[in-house]
C-alpha cells in the first residue's frame, strides 16, 4: 500500500521543480513563475533561473522588476552587470545579436524584416570546432564568466566597468548552449573547453589583464601553470 500511495503521489502530484522552471518564450521573453503569463507560455526552452534566461539572450515583461534580480543584495546577481544584453548604440540590436552577426561565416537570416533578432546562420564554436546553424540552439558565452569575475573583485567595480566586461565583443563567442552552461560561472583551474583550449585560455587571461582582474598570488600561479601547459608550443 505505501509503494501504491508513493506511486499515485508521483503521478498526480505536481512537480515543485517542473513548476519552478523559467521559461524562455519563442518571443525571446523570460517567465518565471510571478510572470503573468506563465502559465500561459506552453513553447518555450527551460531554465533554472532568471538569471540564466537573461544570459542566454532572453529579455524581461516590459516593466517587470523580479525580486531575484533585485540590485539590493551585496550578493551576485546577473543585474549588477545590466539587465540582460544592452544595445549600446540603440540599433536594436543587443550584444548577443551583433556577436551573431558578427561572427557567422555566411550572412545570418533575420527573424523580422526590423534586423533585431537572428533566426540561423553558420558558426564555428570554438569550445568544439563543430559547425552550429540555428541561433536558438547557441549560448553567447562571457570567456569570462559574470560571476566568476563578481567573486574576483567585480563587486568593487563601478557599475559602468561591469556593464562593459558584460557587453565586451572580446568576451563574447558564440557556443553550443549545453556546454557553456555546464561551464557555468568557472575558470581556468576548473573547466576547459573540449577544443582548442590553448586559444580559449590566452582569451580569458587577456580579458582578466584587460579589467585588471587579480587573483591570489597561489591562484595566479596555478593559472600560469594551466597556460603553459596547453600553450608549451
Amino acid at each position: 500500500m505505501v509503494l501504491r500511495a508513493a506511486l499515485i503521489s508521483a503521478v498526480l502530484l505536481p512537480n515543485p521543480v517542473i513548476a519552478d522552471i523559467v521559461k524562455l518564450s519563442n518571443s525571446g521573453i523570460c517567465h518565471d513563475t510571478n510572470s503573468a503569463s506563465y502559465n500561459r507560455t506552453k513553447n518555450y526552452s527551460p531554465f533554472d533561473t532568471l538569471e540564466d534566461c537573461v544570459d542566454a539572450g532572453g529579455r524581461l515583461p516590459k516593466g517587470y522588476t523580479p525580486n531575484s534580480l533585485s540590485t539590493t543584495s551585496s550578493e551576485y546577481s546577473r543585474s549588477k552587470f545590466g539587465h540582460g544584453w544592452a544595445d549600446v548604440d540603440r540599433d536594436c540590436q543587443d550584444s548577443r545579436t551583433e556577436v551573431l552577426v558578427a561572427h557567422s561565416v555566411s550572412p545570418v537570416k533575420f527573424k523580422t524584416e526590423k534586423k533585431c533578432s537572428v533566426e540561423s546562420g553558420r558558426w564555428t564554436s570554438l569550445f568544439t570546432g563543430n559547425t552550429l546553424y540555428s541561433a536558438s540552439k547557441i549560448d553567447i558565452d562571457h570567456v569570462v564568466p559574470l560571476k566568476w569575475s563578481w567573486d574576483n573583485g567585480a563587486d568593487s567595480w563601478t557599475e559602468d566597468k561591469r556593464k562593459a566586461i558584460a557587453n565586451d565583443p572580446a568576451n563574447l563567442i558564440a557556443v553550443e548552449a549545453s556546454l557553456n552552461r555546464q561551464k557555468g560561472a568557472k575558470g581556468l583551474d576548473e573547466w576547459l573547453p573540449p577544443s582548442n583550449q590553448c586559444q580559449y585560455i590566452l582569451r580569458f587571461m587577456r580579458i582578466k589583464q584587460k579589467y585588471e582582474i587579480e587573483l591570489t598570488n597561489s591562484k595566479e600561479a596555478i593559472y600560469q601553470s594551466i597556460q603553459n601547459k596547453y600553450c608549451e608550443h
